[in-house]
């Protein structure tokens, strides 16, 4: 059975419940009510009569009926009773409806606590039927001597009862039949407000997007329209520093994290994306979206923010690969023409050329190889420098190691990843410098240096230097002298930030028109720097 269905059905049940309970209560209410309001009209009638000085002096008369029956019967009749009679103490009666029953002793016995000065309502059986009556004594000079009787039939009341249930049934069915309606459009409401979903959809659908948000990377938080937190997952919870264990749902954003520009999401519906914004002194890119209802009305927005750093390993880790192809490349074109010159001189029948040629190369090559496994003995420093001097040849620049270069001693604890991002990202620059000076030679050379306690990396390029308005503005995010390259801006930023991150600094001097050297220092062991060193400065001139 479907959840409307069920909605509609249980609501519908438990309107008839109340429904019926209803009834009968009503019922039974009206019943007792009715009961005692012509219980007590009754006494009230009869305690009126028998106050009355006519009916107490016709006591005294020889034949007291003849008084006292018009007055008794002209009451009944205004007030409705079935019977008004009067009685002596001897309980003969001076009054009925029934003219023929006058003079003969009363029936129901229930006029004792009347003799004593009671008056009293009672249930009893008289000569018309089952009656409910009000009694009351009639006093003369302080003594009772005589009773007055008022009564109604119970059929009468049973009859006024019946059209109070009429009335409680058809009240009671037009409430079912508003009940039997406001389930249905209920149960439809509902339907539309959870898009026609069953409940085991819903509590699937809830897993599903719990095991989602807490399988991504990224910190998701969610708010409405009044800025309280709807949604947050685990990774959230990380990177704000909030235990697990301490709820957020419900809680205002503000009171979390300040300035979080998701309000202004909300009021503009406008999305933000890939913006910087900083928690606990750590950058994120966070991007901001409004959340719309189906009449396209902002009802709240959702932010996801990821560590900038992650990014910045993902550029670095591409920047390797890119290096890694690109020195191949360069090194198959290289052979390439290595190969075509020596099979030309085979052709030619020039075999000692053709000898001196592969001795000549083989002696470079291997001398080139020794020196770099010698002096930098860890591979991928060294794969990655002659990855490079590949490149430069092909590039037509001329790329020098510094013969004092040594790079032995580099402690386990500095990440070969990140050096090889100084040192690509700085070579990666004198290239660019250099193809852009104009002049026919174009040096780059590379000094490595691990004597003392850092390590220092020199790179020295004869490039057209560096302004000195922009010595500044080199290390700033986006900033770039490229402005043909599209993902220019960010080599200088990831140097700075990997060195920041080992703890040294770089410095550089540049002459325009003549070259610029780039020194970096780094400390093989966290502290050896001065702590007032700042991570980069200029010596321009």
């Amino acid at each position: 059975m479907r959840l409307h269905t069920k909605l509609m059905l249980g609501i519908f049940i438990v309107i008839i419940f109340i429904g019926g309970i209803f009834e009968l209560t009503f019922k039974n209410i009206m019943e007792s009510n009715l009961k005692h309001e012509k219980g007590t009209k009754a006494l009230s009638v009869a305690q009126s009569i028998s106050n009355m000085p006519e009916i107490q002096k016709a006591f005294s008369n020889k034949n007291p009926s003849v008084i006292i029956q018009p007055i008794a019967e002209k009451i009944r009749k205004q007030v409705g009773a079935e019977f008004i009679v009067i009685g002596n103490r001897q309980e003969i009666r001076y009054s009925h409806p029934d003219p023929n029953r006058l003079g003969k002793k009363m029936v129901g016995g229930d006029n004792q606590r009347v003799f004593k000065g009671e008056s009293v309502i009672s249930d009893s059986i008289g000569t018309l039927g089952p009656s409910l009556r009000g009694k009351a004594p009639i006093f003369s000079e302080g003594k009772v001597i005589g009773v007055v009787s008022v009564g109604y039939l119970q059929t009468d009341i049973e009859k006024e009862v019946g059209k109070i249930r009429r009335k409680i049934f058809i009240t009671t069915m037009i409430i079912l039949l508003g009940g039997l309606l406001a389930a249905l459009l209920i149960s439809l409401n509902i339907k539309r407000a959870i898009f026609g979903l069953e409940p085991k959809e819903i509590a699937w659908m809830y897993q599903e997007k719990h095991a989602i948000l807490e399988s991504i990377h990224e910190g998701i938080i969610a708010i409405d329209t009044n800025g309280r937190i709807t949604v947050v997952n685990e990774t959230a919870h990380k990177i704000l520093n909030v235990p697990l264990n301490v709820l957020l749902r419900g809680k205002k954003i503000d009171d979390i994290i300040e300035n979080t520009h998701l309000y202004e999401v909300v009021r503009t519906g406008l999305a933000e994306y890939d913006r910087e914004f900083t928690i606990w002194g750590e950058i994120f890119l966070v991007n901001r979206i409004p959340i719309f209802n189906k009449k396209d009305e902002v009802i709240g927005a959702v932010a996801s923010f990821r560590n900038k750093s992650e990014l910045s390993n993902l550029i670095q880790e591409l920047s390797h690969v890119r290096a890694y192809a690109e020195g191949l490349r360069a090194q198959t074109h290289e052979y390439s023409n290595r190969l075509y010159t020596l099979l030309g001189l085979i052709q030619l029948g020039s075999y000692k050329e053709a000898i001196d040629f592969i001795s000549r190369e083989v002696d470079v090559a291997q001398g080139f190889i020794s020196f770099l496994m010698k002096e930098i003995p860890d591979p991928i420093i060294a794969g990655f420098i002659l990855g490079k001097v590949s490149l430069a040849s092909e590039l037509k620049i001329l790329l020098t190691i510094e013969r004092d270069s040594s790079f032995r001693d580099l402690p386990e604890e500095i990440s070969r990843d990140t050096l090889v991002t100084i040192i690509g990202n700085l070579v990666n620059n004198a290239f660019d410098a250099v193809r852009e000076n104009g002049k026919v030679e174009k040096r780059v050379s590379l000094f490595l240096t691990d004597l003392g306690k850092d390590l220092i990396i020199e790179i020295e390029d004869n490039g057209k230097g560096i302004n000195n308005s922009i010595g500044e503005k080199i290390f700033q995010n986006g900033f770039s002298t490229k402005n043909r390259q599209s993902n220019s801006g960010i080599g200088l930023i990831l140097v700075k930030e990997a060195i920041a991150g080992l703890g040294g600094y770089i410095t550089f001097s540049s002459h325009e028109g003549e070259g610029t050297i780039f020194t970096v220092v780094i400390p093989k062991h966290r502290g050896c720097l001065n702590e007032s060193e700042t991570q980069y400065r200029s010596v321009n001139s």
